[in-house]
């Protein structure tokens, strides 16, 4: 298998370099003096010496602990426990900052998208869908919260008591984002945190990092001093410092577990902490003796390889049924080989892999499982490249291989048979995951009691059609280790709020205060306004 290592043009360079010189904090776009980390793309391209190697693209700070508590100070003291201006702030006043932030990140939309395909090696079409996706998302999140504060405009009154309940912020946020989708889910936890009143700092992940520097702009002029912070450089160097000092409210990650768990305890006061977390998921397709192949083979195919299975709503291990196991086999294997691997603007479906460790972890994974008795069935599996470890279908796969037991997050596809439905839900059931699953099927007596057991299992069933996130709309979360929180337009808003509200006994005088309260609209708690 031979890949073309670089852009197709003349003189195989790369010129669009980003240099990032500057971080966010309390309103101002600082420069940076320190050292600085070189980003390479695991795209390879011919350097100025004339090597294939893989392509510088810029630069970003490699900040230490100082700057790291200076932005801290900074969303501290705009949130000014909750006296700041922001965090009181009337909604329709922070819905404008909102939407003056997304008309200035729509002008930089093909500065982005290079960037993804560049930096994370994601195809065109996907790369443009993540960015105009994230802006649909802010415009979204918008109206939803509109919606909320329309229903908040009211008075109750319950046993003789008057209530005004609305959603307050919670407090300082330190969102850290993922490389696969470095600005959509990274802006999935910072847009509605913001929006409600928080504060925030916000860390890029180690890849997708430079996408963020056309936006620097864009944050400093939309938002008032101190409540949206941008640093780079390494989580030990920054997260760390900053949970020590305990004054963090919520810890907003989309990432592995592990992580989550290191910086919780980096926290002295875990009772005040508020987690929202997306974490990772080793999420199944169950496909069942009478599923349609040609259309389960189409959607296991997407649900495995897009993005190359970098995803973590990607289908992690397909369980099939042992009557069809072989013809499936047969026709998948065929389907994976057809796959085209190719460069991100070529809008290949394969694309070469952004983190430079993953072929040899994936040829570690398919090693593991040959010595324990699987076989690579597809002719392509595993052929290897300097950036790319071709998809390998291994069956059949058992308990004791890595790639049962880990979530791989790559382009290797484990295939287990199974006789008895309860073998792929013991799996589950055992499983330290559960967000999603895939089932494939025709034959309503066989679904109906699966959907129901599959139901508390995982938080959302997939009938005939592979995992995702989408619709935004739609709930994403998870059981166990796969999350904490929602994560959706309309949950987001409520993980990072909690309802407040003023109560008032039913008295003439408490009634005349309130009245004088609304008419007087000095206060942005107290309101009916109804928001258009």
């Amino acid at each position: 298998m031979e890949v073309k290592p670089s852009k197709p043009d003349s003189n195989e360079t790369y010129e669009n370099f980003v240099y990032c010189k500057t971080y966010l904090v309390d309103g101002k776009l600082k420069s940076w003096s320190g050292k600085s980390s070189d980003v390479f793309s695991n795209i390879y391209t011919r350097n100025k010496d004339g090597e294939i190697k893989p392509t510088l693209l810029g630069s970003i700070p490699d900040m230490e602990t100082e700057p790291a508590l200076e932005a801290l100070d900074s969303a501290v003291a705009a949130f000014n426990r909750g006296k700041g201006k922001w965090p009181t702030m009337r909604v329709g006043e922070r819905i404008k900052c909102l939407e003056k932030f997304a008309d200035k990140m729509k002008n930089y939309r093909e500065e982005v998208v290079n960037l993804l395909m560049w930096e994370i090696s994601k195809n065109k079409s996907d790369s443009y869908k993540e960015f105009d996706r994230t802006v649909d998302y802010i415009y979204d999140t918008i109206e939803a919260y509109k919606e909320i504060d329309r229903k908040s405009a009211k008075f109750e009154k319950q046993s003789g008591i008057y209530a005004h309940i609305r959603r307050g912020p919670l407090g300082v946020v330190l969102c850290l984002g993922p490389y696969n989708y470095p600005l959509n889910e990274t802006f999935c936890l910072l847009i509605p945190a913001i929006i409600m009143g928080n504060t925030a700092i916000f860390k890029p992940a180690k890849h997708g990092v430079l996408l963020i520097a056309p936006l620097l702009k864009a944050f400093q002029e939309s938002f008032p001093p101190g409540v949206v912070n941008i640093l780079f450089g390494r989580g030990r160097k920054i997260a760390t410092p900053i949970m020590k000092t305990g004054l963090i409210d919520v810890l907003a990650l989309i990432g592995h577990s592990s992580s989550a768990v290191s910086l919780q305890d980096q926290h002295p006061n875990k009772n005040r902490l508020r987690l929202v977390l997306g974490l990772e998921a080793k999420n199944p397709g169950i496909i069942l003796p009478d599923a349609d192949l040609d259309h389960t083979i189409k959607e296991c195919i997407s649900g495995t390889l897009s993005y190359n299975g970098q995803r973590c709503t990607a289908l992690k291990v397909l369980y099939v049924h042992e009557s069809i196991v072989d013809e499936f086999n047969k026709q998948f294997a065929k389907a994976v080989d057809n796959l085209k691997l190719g460069m991100p603007w070529d809008d290949a479906f394969l694309t070469p892999l952004p983190e430079p460790t993953k072929p040899s972890y994936i040829q570690e994974l398919i090693k593991d499982a040959i010595g324990k008795g699987a076989k690579v069935i597809n002719n392509k599996g595993g052929q290897l490249t300097n950036n790319y470890s071709f998809p390998a279908i291994l069956y059949p796969v058992t308990e004791d291989m890595k790639l049962y037991q880990e979530e791989q997050f790559g382009p290797v596809i484990p295939i287990i048979p199974y006789n008895e439905i309860d073998e792929p839900l013991d799996a589950m059931a055992a499983s330290e995951y559960g967000q999603q699953v895939s089932l494939f099927g025709r034959d309503v007596s066989r679904l109906a009691p699966l959907v129901d057991t599959l139901a508390n299992l995982v938080c959302r069933v997939n009938l005939n059609s592979a995992c995702q996130r989408g619709p935004d709309v739609y709930p994403f979360t998870g059981r166990k280790n796969s999350a904490v929180s929602t994560l959706s337009v309309h949950d987001a808003l409520r993980s990072f709020s909690i309802r407040t509200f003023l109560a008032s006994k039913d008295t003439p005088s408490n009634n005349k205060i309130l009245e004088r309260l609304l008419s007087s609209e000095k206060s942005n708690f107290v309101s009916t306004d109804y928001l258009l």
